[in-house]
């Protein structure tokens, strides 16, 4: 099993934490991982994106040209990443933010309106990405969803350790969407 992900969207939107939450998890599972971030020059609203390997065998190199997983939660970034996927991979989009159609024909695409959903049904929008991340463990199986609980409280500062069965909900929420697409 390799996983070449490429997760994009602005600044404050989670994304760090998603590759951080992957490739902790990816340890917790005794996997290869490398998780490399990249800014845009402004922290929030700007672009951000990372970079997360998670492997059963040691990773040669830690930088992906095309990812087989790529998730994307603003316009901007699905315009920047969709044409390097490989073909047959998956593309999880945030449909609350994206309006625009993807233009790939080769990939497997799974619309979440996240943002929408966090806000109707937790009451709380900024575990939109938690949504989105829940679908991923489902369609993909590369890593547990116990591992990214896991994983959570490791990312997460201690202080924010409250928000814990929140981020779980929203977790279960995207791995209950995902398998009604499987």
């Amino acid at each position: 099993m390799l996983q070449e992900i490429i997760l994009a969207g602005f600044g404050g939107q989670g994304v760090m934490s998603m590759g951080q939450l992957l490739a902790y998890a990816g340890l917790e599972e005794n996997k290869y991982v490398s998780w490399i971030p990249s800014y845009g020059p402004e922290m929030r609203g700007g672009t951000a994106n990372c970079s997360v390997t998670i492997s059963d065998k040691e990773v040669s190199s830690p930088i992906i040209t095309e990812p087989n997983t790529l998730i994307v939660l603003n316009r901007p970034s699905l315009e920047k990443f969709e044409k390097d996927m490989q073909p047959g991979g998956w593309l999880l989009l945030n449909s609350s933010l994206i309006d625009l159609e993807p233009q790939r024909q080769d990939v497997n695409v799974f619309k979440i309106p996240s943002v929408d959903i966090a806000s109707e049904k937790l009451n709380n929008s900024r575990v939109a990405n938690m949504i989105i991340l829940g679908a991923y463990i489902q369609l993909i199986g590369a890593v547990s969803l116990e591992s990214v609980v896991k994983a959570l409280k490791k990312v997460l500062p201690e202080y924010r350790h409250d928000l814990l069965p929140l981020n779980r909900q929203a977790l279960e929420l995207g791995i209950e969407l995902a398998r009604k697409v499987l």
